[in-house]
Protein backbone atom coordinates (compact mmCIF):
# COMPACT_ATOMS: atom_id res chain seq x y z
CA UNK A 1 0.00 0.00 0.00
CA UNK A 2 2.90 2.48 0.88
CA UNK A 3 4.66 1.56 -1.82
CA UNK A 4 1.48 2.39 -4.53
CA UNK A 5 1.10 6.00 -2.60
CA UNK A 6 5.05 6.76 -3.74
CA UNK A 7 4.37 6.21 -6.86
CA UNK A 8 1.17 7.78 -6.97
CA UNK A 9 2.87 10.88 -5.74
CA UNK A 10 5.73 10.76 -7.51
CA UNK A 11 3.90 10.82 -10.85
CA UNK A 12 1.92 14.54 -11.30
CA UNK A 13 -0.20 12.97 -14.12
CA UNK A 14 -1.42 10.19 -12.44
CA UNK A 15 -2.00 11.73 -9.24
CA UNK A 16 -4.34 14.14 -10.99
CA UNK A 17 -5.94 12.07 -13.29
CA UNK A 18 -7.31 10.11 -9.97
CA UNK A 19 -8.05 13.40 -8.27
CA UNK A 20 -10.18 14.53 -10.76
CA UNK A 21 -11.42 11.17 -10.52
CA UNK A 22 -12.28 11.34 -6.79
CA UNK A 23 -13.69 14.61 -6.79
CA UNK A 24 -16.16 13.93 -9.37
CA UNK A 25 -17.68 11.19 -7.64
CA UNK A 26 -18.12 13.42 -4.68
CA UNK A 27 -19.79 15.80 -6.71
CA UNK A 28 -21.89 13.51 -8.45
CA UNK A 29 -23.07 11.88 -5.04
CA UNK A 30 -23.85 15.92 -4.18
CA UNK A 31 -25.54 16.89 -7.39
CA UNK A 32 -27.33 14.03 -8.40
CA UNK A 33 -30.05 13.83 -5.91
CA UNK A 34 -30.99 17.22 -6.53
CA UNK A 35 -32.51 16.26 -9.89
CA UNK A 36 -35.21 14.21 -8.20
CA UNK A 37 -36.78 16.71 -6.03
CA UNK A 38 -38.47 19.68 -7.14
CA UNK A 39 -37.36 21.93 -5.19
CA UNK A 40 -34.61 22.35 -2.33
CA UNK A 41 -37.06 24.59 -0.14
CA UNK A 42 -40.10 23.08 1.54
CA UNK A 43 -42.93 25.41 0.80
CA UNK A 44 -44.45 26.99 4.03
CA UNK A 45 -48.15 28.31 3.65
CA UNK A 46 -48.58 31.76 3.96
CA UNK A 47 -45.10 33.16 2.09
CA UNK A 48 -45.98 35.18 -1.09
CA UNK A 49 -44.27 37.43 -3.28
CA UNK A 50 -43.98 41.40 -1.97
CA UNK A 51 -46.78 43.84 -2.76
CA UNK A 52 -45.44 46.45 -4.81
CA UNK A 53 -45.03 48.87 -2.16
CA UNK A 54 -43.15 46.24 0.57
CA UNK A 55 -41.00 45.81 -2.75
CA UNK A 56 -40.16 49.66 -3.27
CA UNK A 57 -39.48 49.18 0.55
CA UNK A 58 -37.11 46.49 -0.40
CA UNK A 59 -35.43 48.01 -2.88
CA UNK A 60 -34.91 51.02 -0.34
CA UNK A 61 -33.88 49.30 2.32
CA UNK A 62 -31.34 47.58 0.18
CA UNK A 63 -29.88 50.93 -1.65
CA UNK A 64 -29.23 52.26 1.63
CA UNK A 65 -27.53 49.38 3.18
CA UNK A 66 -29.38 48.49 5.75
CA UNK A 67 -28.30 45.22 5.33
CA UNK A 68 -25.18 45.71 6.84
CA UNK A 69 -25.95 46.55 10.40
CA UNK A 70 -29.28 44.28 10.19
CA UNK A 71 -29.78 40.63 9.48
CA UNK A 72 -32.64 39.27 8.60
CA UNK A 73 -31.52 35.43 9.93
CA UNK A 74 -32.75 34.41 13.52
CA UNK A 75 -30.44 31.05 14.08
CA UNK A 76 -31.98 27.82 15.98
CA UNK A 77 -29.63 29.32 18.86
CA UNK A 78 -31.71 29.45 21.87
CA UNK A 79 -30.72 32.83 23.08
CA UNK A 80 -31.68 34.14 19.57
CA UNK A 81 -34.92 32.61 19.13
CA UNK A 82 -35.88 34.36 22.81
CA UNK A 83 -34.80 37.44 21.90
CA UNK A 84 -36.24 37.52 18.10
CA UNK A 85 -38.49 34.78 17.36
CA UNK A 86 -39.10 31.77 15.31
CA UNK A 87 -35.79 30.82 13.93
CA UNK A 88 -35.52 31.62 10.16
CA UNK A 89 -37.39 29.43 7.51
CA UNK A 90 -35.49 29.07 4.17
CA UNK A 91 -38.99 29.27 2.59
CA UNK A 92 -39.31 32.53 3.88
CA UNK A 93 -36.48 34.42 1.40
CA UNK A 94 -37.66 32.19 -1.10
CA UNK A 95 -38.81 35.33 -3.68
CA UNK A 96 -35.71 37.43 -2.55
CA UNK A 97 -33.05 38.31 -4.82
CA UNK A 98 -30.81 38.89 -3.62
CA UNK A 99 -31.67 37.29 0.22
CA UNK A 100 -31.17 39.61 3.36
CA UNK A 101 -29.59 36.96 5.96
CA UNK A 102 -26.50 39.12 6.68
CA UNK A 103 -23.02 38.29 8.08
CA UNK A 104 -23.22 40.62 11.20
CA UNK A 105 -25.32 42.75 13.77
CA UNK A 106 -24.86 45.70 14.59
CA UNK A 107 -28.29 46.57 15.44
CA UNK A 108 -30.74 44.15 16.06
CA UNK A 109 -32.32 41.04 13.69
CA UNK A 110 -35.16 42.52 11.45
CA UNK A 111 -36.55 39.16 10.46
CA UNK A 112 -39.63 39.68 13.37
CA UNK A 113 -40.03 43.09 13.50
CA UNK A 114 -43.30 43.78 11.55
CA UNK A 115 -45.75 44.61 14.20
CA UNK A 116 -43.54 44.66 16.50
CA UNK A 117 -43.79 48.89 16.35
CA UNK A 118 -46.33 51.40 15.24
CA UNK A 119 -45.65 52.78 11.84
CA UNK A 120 -45.61 56.07 13.97
CA UNK A 121 -42.39 54.78 16.13
CA UNK A 122 -40.72 53.54 12.63
CA UNK A 123 -40.80 57.24 10.87
CA UNK A 124 -39.92 58.80 14.01
CA UNK A 125 -36.73 56.22 14.24
CA UNK A 126 -35.55 56.79 10.61
CA UNK A 127 -35.99 60.35 11.03
CA UNK A 128 -34.25 60.80 13.78
CA UNK A 129 -33.33 57.14 15.71
CA UNK A 130 -31.12 59.07 19.11
CA UNK A 131 -34.25 60.93 19.96
CA UNK A 132 -35.90 57.04 20.69
CA UNK A 133 -32.73 54.66 21.03
CA UNK A 134 -30.35 57.47 22.51
CA UNK A 135 -27.29 55.38 22.19
CA UNK A 136 -27.87 54.18 18.80
CA UNK A 137 -25.26 54.61 15.72
CA UNK A 138 -27.22 54.42 12.96
CA UNK A 139 -27.48 57.49 10.68
CA UNK A 140 -30.68 59.51 10.14
CA UNK A 141 -32.66 58.89 6.96
CA UNK A 142 -34.91 62.38 6.66
CA UNK A 143 -34.49 61.87 3.50
CA UNK A 144 -36.58 59.57 2.87
CA UNK A 145 -39.71 61.90 3.12
CA UNK A 146 -39.20 62.41 -0.26
CA UNK A 147 -41.75 61.40 -3.28
CA UNK A 148 -41.32 57.51 -4.15
CA UNK A 149 -40.94 56.87 -7.77
CA UNK A 150 -42.54 53.67 -8.67
CA UNK A 151 -44.30 54.74 -12.60
CA UNK A 152 -42.10 51.64 -13.86
CA UNK A 153 -43.14 49.48 -10.96
CA UNK A 154 -45.20 46.94 -13.59
CA UNK A 155 -41.89 46.60 -15.61
CA UNK A 156 -40.10 45.36 -11.95
CA UNK A 157 -42.67 42.70 -11.44
CA UNK A 158 -41.94 41.45 -15.12
CA UNK A 159 -38.56 41.21 -14.62
CA UNK A 160 -39.16 39.05 -11.04
CA UNK A 161 -41.04 37.25 -13.01
CA UNK A 162 -38.59 36.50 -15.14
CA UNK A 163 -36.19 35.20 -12.30
CA UNK A 164 -39.14 33.01 -11.24
CA UNK A 165 -40.90 35.02 -8.46
CA UNK A 166 -44.87 34.10 -9.59
CA UNK A 167 -46.13 37.33 -10.27
CA UNK A 168 -49.35 37.08 -12.32
CA UNK A 169 -50.75 39.55 -14.62
CA UNK A 170 -53.30 41.33 -12.71
CA UNK A 171 -50.59 41.87 -10.08
CA UNK A 172 -48.64 43.62 -12.79
CA UNK A 173 -51.19 45.49 -14.60
CA UNK A 174 -52.49 46.70 -10.94
CA UNK A 175 -49.06 47.35 -10.26
CA UNK A 176 -48.79 51.00 -10.01
CA UNK A 177 -52.32 51.31 -8.82
CA UNK A 178 -51.39 48.73 -5.71
CA UNK A 179 -49.18 51.08 -4.82
CA UNK A 180 -51.24 54.12 -4.46
CA UNK A 181 -53.62 51.71 -3.04
CA UNK A 182 -51.88 50.09 -0.16
CA UNK A 183 -50.08 53.84 1.10
CA UNK A 184 -53.23 55.31 1.64
CA UNK A 185 -53.19 57.54 -1.38
CA UNK A 186 -56.84 56.45 -2.49
CA UNK A 187 -59.26 57.02 0.41
CA UNK A 188 -62.30 56.02 -0.91
CA UNK A 189 -60.98 52.92 -3.52
CA UNK A 190 -61.77 49.62 -2.54
CA UNK A 191 -58.60 47.28 -1.26
CA UNK A 192 -60.34 44.06 -1.17
CA UNK A 193 -58.68 43.17 -4.22
CA UNK A 194 -55.21 44.36 -3.37
CA UNK A 195 -55.63 42.07 -0.09
CA UNK A 196 -56.58 39.17 -2.18
CA UNK A 197 -53.50 39.46 -4.20
CA UNK A 198 -51.06 39.77 -1.54
CA UNK A 199 -53.00 38.09 1.77
CA UNK A 200 -51.94 40.32 5.02
CA UNK A 201 -50.38 43.30 3.32
CA UNK A 202 -51.06 46.19 5.64
CA UNK A 203 -52.86 49.48 4.00
CA UNK A 204 -52.85 52.46 5.46
CA UNK A 205 -50.50 55.64 5.37
CA UNK A 206 -47.23 54.38 6.72
CA UNK A 207 -45.55 58.41 6.89
CA UNK A 208 -48.62 60.33 7.92
CA UNK A 209 -48.54 62.24 4.45
CA UNK A 210 -51.90 60.85 3.11
CA UNK A 211 -51.66 63.49 -0.39
CA UNK A 212 -48.67 61.60 -1.23
CA UNK A 213 -46.62 58.16 -1.39
CA UNK A 214 -43.26 58.97 -0.27
CA UNK A 215 -40.00 56.46 0.25
CA UNK A 216 -40.33 56.59 3.78
CA UNK A 217 -44.30 54.73 3.17
CA UNK A 218 -42.20 52.48 1.27
CA UNK A 219 -39.36 51.24 3.62
CA UNK A 220 -42.04 51.14 6.42
CA UNK A 221 -44.34 48.98 4.34
CA UNK A 222 -41.44 46.71 3.56
CA UNK A 223 -40.61 46.57 7.68
CA UNK A 224 -44.04 46.41 8.91
CA UNK A 225 -43.98 42.99 6.72
CA UNK A 226 -41.28 41.50 7.73
CA UNK A 227 -42.21 37.77 9.83
CA UNK A 228 -45.85 38.84 9.68
CA UNK A 229 -47.09 36.25 6.86
CA UNK A 230 -46.12 32.95 7.95
CA UNK A 231 -47.82 31.83 11.15
CA UNK A 232 -45.51 30.16 13.59
CA UNK A 233 -48.18 28.47 15.75
CA UNK A 234 -48.78 26.17 13.41
CA UNK A 235 -45.16 25.52 12.27
CA UNK A 236 -44.04 22.05 13.05
CA UNK A 237 -40.46 22.19 13.40
CA UNK A 238 -40.14 18.27 12.56
CA UNK A 239 -42.07 19.41 9.00
CA UNK A 240 -39.66 22.14 7.93
CA UNK A 241 -36.39 21.26 6.42
CA UNK A 242 -33.78 24.47 6.24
Amino acid sequence: MKFSHAIIEKNVLLLAVLSLITVSIGGLVQIVPLFTIESTIERVDGVRPYSPLELAGRNIYIREGCYLCHSQQIRTFKDEVERYGHYSLAAESMYDHPFQWGSKRTGPDLARVGGKYSNAWHVAHLNDPRALVPESIMPTYQFLNRPLKFADMADHLKALRIAGVPYTDEMVDQAVQDVRLQAGALPDADATSLTARYPKAQLGDFDGKPDEVTEMDALVAYLQMLGTLVDFTRINPDDVKQ
